[in-house]
């Protein structure tokens, strides 16, 4: 039998940074698939996973700085494939790593990234996964243990294969994403990432050159020391998915590791942090 779905069309004014941080807030809560457009965001959850006051701890539509209304409706199976197809554009990072769906052209630049768009987090338009991309742009992974924290579609981590990294390891606490990510491993000829479902308690004795963590600043907070511990000295701690007035509380937390501040970037108020340990 095919599921039923809650859809939720939600009208946002302004639009940004607040649809991005809707859809953050509705996959916590157990939505698991989303289509933008030009006045805001469907979100769906299937029926069995809903409950009258699903929204109700939905933060930012308690916030005085955006509107944001809805509407609500049940609806059968969708394909979320077509509603993609419809949606979904390729984007492409300082002319050399394309994002994109199979479905659309290989722009042949130098990197260029396959991943199958069936939901919004992590295909690259979020500004904390380009300004990521940046970050791993920048750097020398021939041969880099890398691990991803909060992995999603498995973005960060293909790409670091692409730049010679190995071995690589790839987390995530949502299943969808564990499945998904290493549905875009295969997708994009990947030989050496291991996806786990998980969180940082996963880690112990692993040591890594490279650590990438997009993730929401209070997980950043309560895993730090995990993550430094894991670093290896002359290794790179790369954080992102935090706002700008964000930065002085995670750097405090960072340093008391002695790890030093060598980057910073900034992208419609969302930061990316580069951190070393000698």
């Amino acid at each position: 039998m095919d599921a039923i779905y809650k859809e939720y069309n939600f009208v946002v004014s302004p639009k940004e940074p607040a649809t991005e941080i809707l859809i953050a807030e509705l996959g916590l809560a157990g939505f698991e698939s989303f289509v933008e457009n030009e006045n805001g965001v469907t979100a769906y959850i299937q029926q069995q996973d809903w409950f009258a006051g699903i929204i109700e701890d939905i933060a930012i539509l308690k916030s005085s700085e955006f509107e944001i209304s809805y509407q609500q409706k049940e609806v059968a199976q969708t394909n979320w494939n077509s509603e993609w197809e419809k949606n979904f554009e390729p984007i492409e990072v300082d002319g050399l790593v394309s994002v994109r769906a199979p479905f659309h052209e290989n722009k042949k630049l130098q990197y260029d990234i396959v991943i199958e768009p069936k939901m919004s987090f992590g295909t690259g338009h979020h500004e904390t996964t380009h300004m990521m991309i940046q970050q791993l742009l920048a750097l020398d992974l021939e041969n880099k243990s890398v691990l991803d924290m909060g992995c999603g579609t498995g973005i960060l981590a293909i790409f670091a294969e692409m730049k010679g990294a190995k071995p690589i390891e790839g987390i995530d606490i949502d299943n969808w994403c564990y499945l998904n990510s290493l549905e875009n491993a295969t997708r994009n000829n990947c030989k050496h990432i291991q996806f786990f479902e998980g969180d940082a308690s996963l880690l112990s004795k692993q040591k890594f050159d490279v650590i990438i963590a997009n993730i929401n600043r209070n997980i950043l907070l309560n895993d730090m020391e995990t993550y430094t511990k894991c670093l290896n000295n002359n290794g790179f701690l790369l954080l992102s998915g935090f706002y700008k007035e964000d930065i002085s509380i995670l750097d405090t937390e960072v340093i008391k590791y002695g790890l030093t501040l060598q980057k910073t970037l900034e992208r419609n108020n969302w930061i990316s942090l580069k951190y070393y340990k000698s």
